[in-house]
């Protein structure tokens, strides 16, 4: 089935997303090989250079490395994985206090709302 993408983004940098979200999850091992460009394409019914453009990116930002013929494995610096998944955790923080502020919600109401959700 097609992914969806949204047009407020590129759709190379919302696959780049997926699969970093894959890793940092732990659905992606480190060390386990990705699916193929062509593979990837055919999944997300995109064109396989944007796929490709998604995975350079990927391999510039180190979450990703190729091994030649043999494909694109996640990599095993365990320290970039982690980086990754705080950088993105404080993103994600980043725009729910962002979007929280304009609701004009207290600190006190938004910190009962987290407690309730996470237990």
């Amino acid at each position: 089935m097609a992914w969806s993408f949204s047009s407020d983004k590129l759709i190379y940098m919302q696959i780049a997303d997926r699969i970093t979200m894959s890793v940092i999850s732990g659905n992606y091992a480190s060390g386990e090989q990705i699916p193929s460009v062509r593979q990837l394409a055919l999944e997300a019914a995109v064109n396989p250079n944007t796929v490709q453009h998604a995975f350079a990116y990927l391999e510039n930002e180190g979450i990703i490395v190729s091994k030649g013929t043999l494909g694109r494995y996640v990599t095993e610096d365990v320290k970039v994985i982690e980086n990754c998944r705080t950088q993105t955790a404080k993103q994600t923080v980043k725009a729910f206090c962002k979007t929280i502020n304009t609701l004009g919600i207290k600190k006190d109401e938004i910190i009962k709302m987290l407690e309730e959700e996470l237990s």
